[in-house]
């Protein structure tokens, strides 16, 4: 009884969130600019590469010296792991506010309850994970891969079950090089932020299409969708982050470089739907708003 229970508490909870955004839907929209809220730094850290945000909306950064912390709303260090590191974005925390990472080094895939319980979550065999992310659709796990020069995503269940293997698009070509980080949009798209590229695959693994940007060199880093649908990713090249509709149309672009941070490679959004970045070149996260 208890375990029915706890999954009708659960269902309900999904239910309700869906409402809370189906509502957020209609009422959201871009804004005409772009406004920080808040900015703080990580302490001893070089930089912030990659940052995931948590149930209780914390935040976890990384840097590349494989500093992994989680820290309160004001910057205040609350849990530090050391982890194998990189520049991917090789964290993610799911809704029941575990964290899942990845270890690039031993080729497996990490999960922290939050009572901080350590469990081998997936071993990936001679595949070495890149990025991961938790779906908030059905509780999937996407995971970014790469081996001897063939790259591909992963996706697993819950229980830690490979589900699903995307490698080429139906023409038999390469989807990817190195997916190095991951997300999901609302319509279960699977986007990717790759070699000079953002690829993007419907759920069942094929390609819709890929972004490229045709004005200027383009070094995509971190990656992330809100409930519109948009897809927001970096350009550690330029300075901005661009932002897509679901189809790939570029609707606009955020000037980092004018809005107090420089380099910007990490990205995430909470429930509030503010924009975390991190950057390559000084500690600190800056949060800001483009939703009105």
């Amino acid at each position: 009884m208890e375990a029915v229970t706890t999954h009708m508490k659960s269902t309900e909870k999904q239910l309700e969130q869906s409402k809370e955004k189906s509502h957020m839907k209609q009422t959201l929209s871009l804004s005409s600019s772009v406004t920080k809220v808040r900015g703080y730094s990580v302490p001893d850290f070089v930089n912030a590469f990659h940052v995931s945000v948590d149930k209780s909306d914390r935040l976890w950064v990384s840097d590349w010296n494989g500093n992994l912390v989680q820290t309160d709303l004001q910057g205040n260090q609350l849990e530090k792991i050391q982890t194998s590191g990189g520049y991917e974005g090789y964290h993610t925390a799911t809704q029941d506010g575990d964290l899942i990472y990845t270890d690039r080094g031993k080729k497996v895939i990490y999960r922290i309850t939050p009572d901080r319980k350590i469990t081998e979550f997936i071993k990936t065999g001679k595949w070495t994970p890149l990025s991961v992310h938790f779906s908030r659709i059905n509780g999937d796990l996407l995971v970014g891969m790469g081996k001897n020069g063939e790259a591909k995503v992963t996706r697993y269940s819950t229980a830690g079950k490979e589900l699903q293997n995307i490698q080429s698009d139906n023409q038999g070509q390469k989807l990817y090089s190195d997916p190095h980080h991951i997300t999901e949009n609302i319509n279960g798209d699977i986007c990717s932020s790759d070699y000079g590229k953002v690829v993007v695959v419907n759920k069942s693994g094929q390609h819709r299409f890929s972004y490229t940007d045709q004005e200027s060199e383009f070094y995509p880093s971190g990656i992330c969708t809100d409930v519109l649908g948009h897809i927001l990713v970096c350009d550690s090249y330029s300075e901005i982050v661009h932002l897509l509709d679901q189809d790939g149309g570029i609707l606009s672009v955020i000037p980092l470089s004018q809005q107090w941070i420089l380099g910007p490679r990490g990205v995430c959004l909470d429930d509030e739907n503010n924009l975390y970045v991190g950057h390559w070149e000084t500690n600190t996260v800056t949060v800001y708003k483009y939703l009105q």
